[in-house]
């Protein structure tokens, strides 16, 4: 199976709501919630995927051809790529009811644990999601990263003890879900954090801790000051407030702030190799949307194919630009 039989696969099995369009772009969703799109009209997603298109690679094939290194070493564990499988909750509700969230977990982290990579995944409010979620990385030896949502400290405290259970070598909070209708109003409340809750949220991790949802220097910085390991410029994928910049924008300016001291993950509209490519400043990059239709149209099998489309478009676009490791990837390797 390659990742067009894929896609269209996944339109039978994927519900109304996403499209499984050949390049997911968030034009087709763009204010489908429930759905992949945003609670506004949906332009935050749309500019997350253009803006990366606007940056432009650097040809460069007067080099002594070597082979291309893509690994990356994270937190004590060595992967195959310097991408992940994004976080996604409440799979039946948004894409299909052929799947749910714990049939899609258990088939998104094994699949990626076999590719060489790892897969972050969802909560929700229902405490099962975090129970079958945490299941699936401890059947795969600790080769996944919970993402807990912006809950109360007591919750917290509760998911983190799965957490734990499971193995996993890191854990991830996305603050920006903060954003999303369906946590307002909870009991128990979620919703944003001070640099004071966030510290309690590390020292309750007790692993390495990702702080999703930083769009700005400042953001960083107060992630940073909480004793966060690293964090994710993100935006939700533009789901949680419109008219924000993209991810691309503002992550160079952060990178060099941070200049090192945490780790980095960017995601927003990465659709291939070559924008993995371009993200300059980030360790790693996070893809979510891709990999629901590779579950929903070939699960494990669907997996494998999507990784290896966008691990080969990496390596042929270092081959063509002249880096051989992903250390040489620098901004005179892109035009901007």
């Amino acid at each position: 199976m390659n990742y067009t039989e894929c896609i269209e696969q996944a339109r039978d099995r994927i519900g109304s709501y996403c499209k499984a369009c050949s390049e997911c772009n968030g034009r087709a969703c763009k204010n489908q919630m429930p759905g992949p799109g945003a609670k506004g009209i949906g332009d935050t997603a749309i500019r997350n995927y253009d803006k990366w298109k606007e940056i432009r690679v650097q040809m460069d094939t007067l080099v002594e051809n070597r082979p291309c290194d893509t690994t990356l070493e994270l937190f004590g564990r060595t992967f195959q790529y310097p991408f992940f499988a994004g976080p996604v909750g409440a799979v039946q509700l948004h894409y299909g009811d052929c799947l749910n969230d714990i049939s899609y977990n258990d088939i998104l982290v094994s699949a990626c644990a076999a590719s060489g990579i790892a897969a972050f995944t969802g909560d929700g409010t229902d405490s099962n999601v975090m129970v079958a979620a945490t299941k699936a990385i401890k059947n795969a030896g600790g080769l996944g990263i919970p993402t807990v949502k912006p809950w109360n400290i007591e919750v917290i405290r509760e998911k983190m003890a799965m957490v734990k259970d499971s193995g996993a070598f890191a854990v991830a909070m996305d603050i920006d879900a903060a954003g999303l209708p369906f946590l307002k109003n909870l009991t128990p409340p979620a919703g944003s954090k001070s640099v004071e809750d966030l510290r309690e949220v590390k020292q309750a991790a007790g692993l390495p801790f990702i702080v999703k949802g930083i769009m700005t220097v400042k953001g960083a910085m107060k992630a940073k000051e909480a004793g966060a390991d690293a964090i994710v410029v993100s935006n939700h994928g533009g789901r949680v407030l419109d008219q924000c910049p993209a991810t691309a924008e503002v992550l160079e300016e952060i990178a060099n702030a941070v200049d090192g001291s945490m780790k980095i993950f960017v995601d927003g509209g990465i659709r291939s190799g070559v924008d993995v490519f371009k993200a300059l400043g980030a360790d790693a990059v996070i893809i979510a949307r891709p990999f629901v239709t590779a579950v929903y149209g070939g699960a494990q099998e669907g997996v494998e194919a999507y990784v290896n489309k966008i691990g080969s478009e990496l390596k042929d676009t270092m081959a063509m630009c002249g880096v051989a490791s992903l250390k040489e990837i620098t901004r005179d390797c892109v035009r901007v």
